[in-house]
């Protein structure tokens, strides 16, 4: 399979790179630093890794619009689409007081970028039968507790799975499956030290889901079970 991930020179994007590369599949690794990138691209080169990079920022649409001009270029369409890129702000405290910009700029890259994302690549979808896969959290649940923690992206997540649910009514005449997953507290740059999970559990349920023979869509997932939105 073809597989586009964004934000995958590190952490959780790029251990999903990793493992599904390993499985065979032909990645295509998609950053905003073109140095982070260059070195995540040859890392996994030296694991035999398949693979082609395409800068891309999430955050910016007319990245994105290039982005996707450049991959139309391409021999191959898209099975999958794993959008991963996020961003949370440290200063990210309070919705009542913290400077409108940190809500703004989280729900641009975390939730209207993914949308862009799937908009401008949706052509190259190879359909019937492609995936899309959101990574969410579960700060952005509705149904779990409000943890108190980091408001504004939490807000980005919940926004995020109601984009999933939707896409995932709209393009399913085109048997294109879309889901979220939540892979828990990871140890990333931005899960911190304290995770209790690394990466290769973080990325699990991704890769499960990008691979599974079972047709799913409009779900929420975490450790590869249904979990409530």
């Amino acid at each position: 399979m073809n597989i586009l991930i964004t934000g995958a020179n590190k952490g959780i994007g790029f251990e999903t790179a990793r493992q599904l590369g390993l499985q065979g599949h032909r990645i295509i690794l998609s950053g905003r630093d073109e140095a982070r990138l260059d070195k995540a691209a040859k890392a996994l080169s030296f694991q035999g890794v398949l693979m082609d990079t395409l800068m891309m920022d999430v955050h910016s649409a007319e990245s994105i619009e290039t982005a996707a001009k450049t991959f139309s270029n391409s021999t191959f369409k898209l099975d999958v689409l794993i959008n991963n890129a996020a961003q949370l702000d440290k200063a990210d405290n309070s919705l009542l007081r913290d400077d409108e910009r940190i809500l703004s700029e989280t729900l641009t890259t975390n939730s209207v970028g993914p949308l862009r994302v799937i908009r401008a690549f949706l052509p190259y979808l190879n359909t019937p039968g492609a995936r899309i896969i959101n990574l969410s959290s579960g700060g952005g649940s509705m149904t779990d507790p409000v943890g108190g923690w980091s408001p504004a992206y939490c807000v980005s997540k919940s926004l995020l799975n109601a984009i999933t649910r939707h896409l995932a009514h709209e393009l399913e005449p085109k048997r294109i499956t879309v889901n979220a997953v939540c892979p828990g507290w990871v140890k990333t740059d931005m899960g911190g030290k304290s995770a209790p999970r690394g990466v290769e559990r973080g990325a699990e349920t991704v890769v499960w889901l990008a691979t599974t023979r079972e047709t799913l869509t409009g779900k929420f997932f975490r450790d590869k079970k249904v979990i409530p939105w």
